[in-house]
């Protein structure tokens, strides 16, 4: 008896040690073969108890056949006896099988009568206790139906490199909560703000970006109003650099300049944007990089004021009609409020893509994403000091997410800059006059023809 009791302790031991072996060095084939199969049976088992607490349910009257002898029924006027009977009972929402993703599952529901997508996403903290995972999301695909996307561990805690994406004008900068890559494409979002406080992960974000960007044939601007620290180590691969504010507005005029020149050429190939263009024809795309936003803006005192208004105004006019002519804003700022002006405001409603990393006060959040959700700003108040690279991501498909860059280093951008410094084109021949075709206009005529 004793040695068969220690040859069973001997196989639950060596099971156990299998088990959390297969977990620790194979996770995704553990959690498709063993734990999704078990969290999807409690999930269902479950769900009238977790709706029912988490106010999902619906009232609904149900004829109720009893067994009991002599069941009592009142109509009002006499006491009969009857074994059907009317009960009010709570209709759970009906959910169909779960499926298994990557770092968790996900599950349909049919919503009841008078429910929508918002009452599910109040209760998706409420959902994320009950079933003991790390987050819910919730998204309408369609009317009457809703996705609960599960997350059972932060896939944010570590993000491993990404390989850069291939595409003209996307960039893949990191991970969303979802698993999924965290891409920043221009040709679908033309114009990004990011905030973010100091050591929040906002200038990592901007080296991911001028890495994935450096090997493309694209030119990149920069404006950069802390002297320069910033940007000059990638000036190999920029082509043009403004570090004070009166380079700035010698800037942007050239860029609204290039803009003008640009709309010449597509009026005259009849064409709505520069992708309409024939290959040949289609002039080069430019990425404008903006440190510190806010310094754009800031007063000293009135004699300012005139410069300030230019640059505002250039500014707003290329957030504006750029995205057609192949002008694209990456925004990035510690402070982006209301005061700044009327300018900034302006602007801001012309950038679809909004990433708030950490900040200091609760305006800069508002600005970014209060428009957008509010349980998204609640999420971005939230980001710990000690998670830098972390943002919330309004993606281009409607949604927001968590997300984290994968970290770039300083040196890793400069060298990217200086290998890849042989595409920074001449800015003076970029805006050159006529340079947008390359062509005179018989030329340009004879191969629009052709």
């Amino acid at each position: 008896m004793p040695d068969t009791l220690a040859q069973t302790l001997g196989v639950l031991a060596a099971l156990v040690a299998g088990l959390w072996a297969w977990r620790r060095f194979h996770y995704r084939s553990y959690w498709l073969l063993i734990g999704f199969p078990l969290v999807a049976l409690t999930v269902r088992a479950t769900w009238r108890k977790v709706a029912l607490g988490c106010g999902l349910t619906k009232k609904r009257q149900r004829w109720w056949f009893t067994t009991v002898p002599g069941a009592i029924a009142s109509t009002g006027i006499v006491k009969v006896r009857r074994r059907f009977q009317r009960v009010a009972v709570d209709t759970k929402p009906w959910m169909w099988l779960p499926r298994p993703t990557r770092h968790g599952w996900r599950v349909t529901l049919w919503t009841l009568e008078g429910q929508i997508p918002a009452d599910y996403a109040q209760a998706a903290e409420r959902l994320a206790h009950s079933w003991g995972v790390h987050a819910v999301r919730v998204f309408s695909p369609r009317p009457g139906r809703v996705v609960l996307a599960a997350t059972m561990r932060d896939p944010l805690v570590r993000v491993d490199h990404i390989p850069p994406s291939g595409e003209l004008l996307k960039v893949s900068v990191g991970r969303l909560e979802t698993g999924g890559l965290w891409s920043i494409d221009f040709r679908t979002v033309p114009h990004w703000i990011n905030a973010g406080a100091t050591q929040s992960g906002k200038s990592n974000l901007a080296n991911a970006l001028i890495v994935g960007l450096a090997p493309q044939p694209v030119a990149l601007v920069g404006f950069d109003l802390k002297g320069g620290v910033e940007f000059t180590p990638y000036a190999p691969r920029l082509s043009a650099l403004a570090t004070t504010r009166a380079e700035s507005v010698g800037l942007l005029d050239d860029l609204v300049a290039l803009m003008v020149d640009r709309m010449g050429l597509c009026r005259t190939a009849g064409a709505r944007n520069i992708w309409q263009l024939p290959p040949g024809v289609r002039p080069v795309p430019v990425v404008v990089l903006v440190d510190e936003l806010a310094e754009l803006y800031l007063m000293a005192d009135k004699s300012e004021k005139d410069e300030i208004a230019r640059t505002s105004t250039a500014l707003l006019r290329v957030g504006q009609l750029g995205r057609a002519f192949g002008i694209y804003l990456f925004l990035s700022g510690q402070r982006i409020g209301s005061d700044l002006g009327p300018g900034v405001t302006a602007l801001r409603a012309q950038c679809s893509g909004r990433i708030c990393h950490r900040v200091n006060d609760p305006e800069t959040a508002t600005m970014t994403l209060g428009d957008l959700d509010p349980a998204a700003l609640v999420s971005a108040r939230a980001i710990p000091a000690e998670t830098p690279g972390v943002a919330i991501v309004a993606s281009q498909d409607g949604q927001w997410y968590r997300a984290r860059s994968f970290y770039v280093s300083e040196h890793a951008a400069e060298y990217a800059a200086r290998t890849w410094s042989h595409l920074a084109p001449e800015w003076s021949e970029v805006i050159r006059p006529g340079h947008s075709s390359g062509l005179d206009e018989a030329d340009l005529s004879e191969l629009l023809s052709a």
